[in-house]
């Protein structure tokens, strides 16, 4: 850390990571809270195609069912990755003061202070790379999840085609977008 005393614009280092950091977390953080908007909407037009036909057996209600239960799931991975990366934006945004705290103590050599805050700043740093790590870990998982459910709407759509005198899958039915 003596080097950091010779250099004050070494200590830059410290405080540009954590803000590289805390942008590339808000990037995925904005980009989840699209594709939550895009998974709730999902699940009130399936529920709005399903409503007052809980009794009814169709094969397409019942993949319309089946995808209103992959988009409850869907919901539920990505406010938890949401909760990740917001972590991570909030503990990188603590690493950074902590880092130009660090700094200060530095300057007015309060060493005690100096090591306290660089500390934290390490600690906060970790924390966020770790709901970085975990809430890009979600995204990857919430992306399979919406793989599977539209495979299983690909095959049912062939499968329909392949029976003569049935409608098509879409015919006559709103398309719900993902």
């Amino acid at each position: 850390m003596d080097g950091l005393r010779g250099n004050p614009l070494a200590v830059l280092t410290f405080i540009v990571a954590p803000a590289v950091l805390t942008n590339a977390a808000s990037i995925m953080g904005m980009q989840t809270a699209n594709r939550f908007a895009r998974a709730v909407d999902r699940a009130r037009a399936l529920s709005a195609l399903l409503e007052g036909k809980e009794e009814v057996s169709d094969p397409e209600l019942d993949l319309r069912r089946r995808q209103l239960e992959y988009a409850e799931r869907r919901e539920i991975i990505l406010v938890q990755t949401l909760t990740a990366f917001y972590l991570a934006v909030g503990a990188f945004a603590a690493a950074s003061l902590s880092s130009l705290l660090g700094a200060i103590f530095a300057v007015v050599e309060q060493e005690a202070l100096r090591h306290v805050a660089l500390g934290l700043a390490l600690a906060s740093g970790a924390l966020g790379v770790g709901g970085l790590l975990a809430g890009s870990g979600l995204v990857v998982w919430e992306t399979r999840q919406s793989l599977a459910i539209l495979r299983e709407e690909a095959n049912f759509a062939r499968e329909r085609r392949k029976k003569p005198g049935l409608p098509d899958a879409n015919a006559g039915s709103e398309t719900v977008g993902q």
